[in-house]
């Protein structure tokens, strides 16, 4: 398998609509997607059914350059599906059990190449196998893990992300999840710091939605910036997925806090002014890969 700028981890699905259309997406397929366009290919690890959802998402990824050889075929299980109902305007999300990528292998991928940054989220944990899976990997990586938090009911257990948590040394959340994972009249600040000293971490980054978002350094200083007002929001879903891929390229590339913070908000600012949480035109990402010259 090739070297990859970082290793993804994770689940993609399609999000069907009940008139018939289907989005896809799944917050490490989108990660990757958006570090592929932005120049820095990733390794996406991942499981898909062998039928008409499968193909289409192998023909997506080789659509735009993505490399599908960490990708895995399960005979037995469909692909990543959630259904969505639109109740008195309101959408709510069922997440499909027992699904493709559900069941990663670790097998699979005993000769790749072990280093660099490692990223998984939650969802794709729920399940004994690729939560082993997961956890094989990380076991022999050499190089950082960033976790992902996608609390996503009825998929998760506080005492189990926390567990999550200890084997990661970078944490992003948002600042609902926060709350969930530790209750309380404690600031947001402090609760940060309380993750970072309990679980060693590196860093911890808390997006807030339109207020923008905080991030913990190596050194404990806590950095924050606010969204310019005058964005333009078309549709907020994967803005955190958005945000996510250019963290790690900050991180990888080792980009002050202040300036990681700055670049994933402009991201993610630009990419609520588009419908769905990836973009097909090339053109949306090179004016960040000319400016981050």
């Amino acid at each position: 398998m090739q070297t990859a700028f970082c290793t993804i981890f994770g689940e993609v699905l399609f999000d069907n609509f009940p008139d018939g259309s289907r989005i896809l997406g799944g917050a490490p397929f989108n990660v990757a997607w958006h570090l592929q366009a932005l120049g820095r290919p990733a390794l996406f690890i991942s499981r898909v059914g062998e039928d008409d959802a499968g193909r289409e998402i192998l023909a997506a990824m080789q659509s735009v350059g993505m490399t599908r050889s960490a990708m895995q075929i399960d005979a037995d299980h469909p692909s990543g599906s959630v259904a969505i109902s639109i109740t008195d305007g309101q959408p709510s999300y069922r997440i499909l059990d027992q699904q493709a990528y559900d069941y990663i292998d670790a097998e699979a991928f005993h000769h790749l190449r072990k280093q660099g940054l490692l990223y998984h989220g939650s969802l794709a944990l729920r399940n004994s196998v690729s939560r082993q899976a997961c956890l094989d990997l990380q076991q022999t990586w050499n190089g950082p893990v960033f976790l992902d938090v996608n609390l996503r009911a009825p998929w998760w257990q506080t005492n189990q992300v926390l567990e999550w948590v200890a084997g990661a040394d970078w944490l992003k959340l948002n600042d609902e999840e926060l709350e969930l994972l530790l209750p309380g009249e404690q600031s947001i600040s402090n609760k940060m710091h309380l993750l970072q000293q309990t679980y060693h971490l590196s860093g911890v980054v808390l997006t807030r939605g339109s207020q923008g978002a905080m991030a913990l350094d190596s050194e404990g200083e806590l950095f924050d910036i606010a969204p310019d007002r005058n964005i333009e929001i078309l549709d907020t879903v994967g803005a955190g997925d958005a945000f996510a891929a250019v963290l790690l390229v900050g991180i990888a590339e080792n980009w002050p806090m202040p300036m990681i913070l700055k670049r994933a908000q402009d991201f993610a600012s630009a990419l609520v002014g588009q419908r769905g949480a990836t973009v097909a035109d090339p053109a949306f990402y090179q004016r960040f890969i000319d400016a981050w010259q």
